[in-house]
């Protein structure tokens, strides 16, 4: 995918009021969300984002164990000055659904079974279960 096309989604779903915004998120995102895939799912991830994105992601921030959603959230909210958990959570809303369009549903599963609980919401994706 093109930075154009990347990040005017990104604005668009965002909300932001320019590319800068939409930027800083998406590189906080995948810095954070590189640290927890491993293997040819963050090789193929990285070859359907823009390069500068998908050079973040295959080199990210080093994480000891897997952040569940909320520390994820709390996790990206100290990375971008001035946010909250809520703007947070709208930030990586907005950059890991574009993400997850560009992977496609099959991609986005397995990413997914990497991931822990909680995370299909954070990429657009709410799974519903059987009760």
């Amino acid at each position: 995918m093109l930075m154009d096309v990347f990040l005017k989604e990104v604005r668009e779903r965002g909300e932001y009021d320019t590319d800068d915004e939409a930027d800083r998120a998406a590189r906080v995102v995948f810095a954070l969300l590189g640290a927890h895939l491993v293997g040819g799912e963050r090789t193929e991830l990285a070859a359907r984002l823009p390069e500068t994105y998908a050079l973040i992601l295959l080199n990210p921030l080093q994480a000891a164990e897997p952040l569940a959603p909320e520390r994820f959230v709390r996790a990206t909210a100290a990375w971008i000055d001035g946010a909250t958990n809520e703007t947070a959570r709208w930030d990586i809303g907005a950059v890991l659904s574009v993400a997850a369009d560009a992977a496609g549903a099959d991609l986005t599963h397995r990413i997914l079974t990497q991931l822990p609980p909680g995370y299909d919401e954070l990429f657009g994706r709410p799974t519903h279960h059987d009760r």
